[in-house]
């Protein structure tokens, strides 16, 4: 016997059981309830590896003076980055730099910055520059550029020769020198040349750092300052050197 369609039972009869409809509400909710517990599951796996990612120690990597970046893995809480007059371990198990050693970069550090011509402007300021700490350095680049000082040297064709008198040490102030030196700058404007001869005080702090086969001393200029003690300016037809090394 064939059963009757629903549509040819009486209209009361029609109407789906009140639990048939309770069913399928139950079964919506349970699966609402699943996905969002799978969701916050996500979320919080989520957060977790996020604290466990922001609370790891940085990698350090290490850039040495021909560009070669090397890995050296992460930093330990117990280390601290080497700054200014804090000497790094590497640098503490080097000996420590004579005198004779410590003087002789100080000559070569101010001959290379305040002696130049506008061919050698760009050499000698970069070897200077890289003798310096890594935040003088970019302090210096700063100066530079915003004095436009190789510029004006190049416009003015300023030559300037540069004589050191005599190097001594700062008492209870390690790795700290005085210099006195004697500057010539000549320059020339609307094809008048002029000379201007400066005597100078120069105060350089040194820092250690580790000795390499292109540091080999291992000191590197953290601070340096001139003061100008006596000054002239040469207009006459004859521009002669007075200059004369010792």
């Amino acid at each position: 016997m064939k059963r009757p369609a629903r549509t040819d039972l009486p209209e009361r009869v029609q109407y789906t059981k009140y639990y048939e409809h309770d069913g399928m509400l139950r079964a919506y909710a349970n699966r609402a309830m699943l996905l969002a517990m799978l969701f916050a599951v996500v979320a919080m796996g989520s957060l977790g590896f996020a604290i466990y990612v922001r609370i790891q120690p940085p990698t350090v990597v290490r850039v040495d003076q021909n560009g070669n970046a090397t890995s050296v893995g992460t930093t330990s809480p117990e280390s601290k980055p080497s700054d200014g007059g804090i000497v790094s371990a590497q640098a503490a198990s080097d000996p420590a730099p004579t005198a004779l050693e410590a003087k002789a970069v100080v000559r070569r550090f101010l001959e290379s910055y305040e002696s130049y011509t506008p061919a050698t402007v760009d050499q000698n300021l970069a070897t200077a520059l890289n003798m310096m700490t890594a935040n003088l350095r970019t302090y210096s680049l700063g100066k530079l550029r915003d004095e436009d000082t190789i510029g004006k040297i190049k416009e003015d064709r300023i030559i300037t020769q540069f004589a050191i008198r005599t190097i001594e040490p700062v008492k209870n102030a390690p790795l700290t020198y005085v210099a006195f030196g004697v500057k010539e700058v000549r320059r020339v404007r609307n094809k008048v040349e002029s000379t201007d001869r400066i005597v100078a005080r120069y105060n350089v702090r040194l820092v250690q750092d580790r000795r390499s086969e292109l540091n080999p001393s291992g000191l590197l200029v953290a601070e340096c300052s001139e003061q100008q003690m006596v000054g002239e300016r040469d207009s006459d037809l004859l521009q002669q050197s007075q200059i004369r090394e010792k």
